[in-house]
């Protein structure tokens, strides 16, 4: 909106001018006008939907992260099967801890390791100890996970 303010501000305007013609709606207001006003408005939804999706890219979306957490992998940031208990969670879109390790196919205790690792990363989040174990977007991992949405953050 911010970017057709003026077309914004004149459609919204001419909904409430009065009905032009018999054929302008039935009501004191055009009728006309307010249809306009629903054609630019969804035009721009639509536009922004676009924008997001090719930004966000989310063909791709569950690569990128299943790529971040093996080069954490790699580097001995996160603990061995990390990356299948993330993909577990982006497919089911939540993950109870009870499920963790049949998930995983580790103990009870190597999955308690590599959930606590994937929270204490910030890529993780539960509302308290017992409860389901969700996917976040942190900020510091915004560039790598949906590249080109996010501007990259400069050292001054």
């Amino acid at each position: 909106m911010a970017r057709s303010l003026e077309s914004y501000k004149s459609h919204l305007a001419a909904c409430d001018q009065p009905r032009r013609n018999d054929l302008d709606g039935r009501g004191q207001l055009s009728e006309e006008a307010l249809a306009e006003f629903a054609e630019f408005f969804f035009g721009i939804c639509i536009d922004q939907v676009d924008f997001l999706e090719g930004s966000v890219q989310p063909d791709t979306l569950r690569a990128r992260i299943r790529a971040w957490a093996e080069e954490e992998i790699r580097l001995g940031k996160l603990p061995e099967k990390s990356e299948g208990m993330l993909e577990a969670i982006l497919q089911r879109g939540e993950l109870a801890r009870g499920d963790a390790a049949g998930v995983v196919n580790a103990s009870d205790r190597q999955a308690r390791r590599i959930f606590s690792a994937l929270l204490d990363q910030g890529v993780l989040i539960s509302e308290n100890p017992r409860s389901p174990l969700r996917l976040v977007f942190p900020a510091h991992l915004a560039s790598r996970w949906m590249p080109g949405l996010f501007p990259e953050r400069k050292a001054w």
